[in-house]
């Protein structure tokens, strides 16, 4: 995974930007955030945690600071988050970071044999602001 996101990198015009997140203090991947550039100022983001580091804000976090990228430096309007109806935790992240619900994309996704929904989150650049650290 990471040799293709390096790879991804280097491509000219970029599609997708990843961060990794570790430990303060340790250089182990405990996750990533992705960002996947699609459309006009546009972008889609997705994030995972090991398990045994969940509810400790890392999402979170990472989720602030890839905001602050896609509306600061890259200039983006719009960017979306695409979440399982029951990953609640992923919910409280994306909504803590000042997302909006916009609805269920039925079948959206094909996993696991078989085809599941997702609960869309947008936010806009004129609406969001950078939300404090906790």
């Amino acid at each position: 995974m990471i040799d293709d996101a390096v790879g991804r990198a280097k491509l000219q015009p970029r599609s997708e930007y990843c961060l990794g997140m570790t430990r303060l203090g340790d250089d182990r991947l405990i996750g990533f955030c992705r960002l996947g550039l699609t459309g006009v100022r546009a972008a889609k983001l997705g994030y995972a945690v090991a398990a045994e580091y969940w509810g400790h804000g890392y999402a979170t976090d990472t989720v602030q600071t890839m905001l602050e990228f896609a509306f600061g430096l890259l200039g983006l309007h719009r960017v979306t988050a695409a979440i399982g109806p029951d990953n609640a935790a992923s919910h409280t992240v994306v909504e803590r970071r000042g997302f909006v619900r916009e609805g269920v994309l039925r079948d959206h996704v094909f996993t696991n044999g078989a085809w599941r929904d997702s609960v869309l989150y947008s936010a806009l650049s004129d609406e969001w602001t950078a939300q404090p650290r906790r």
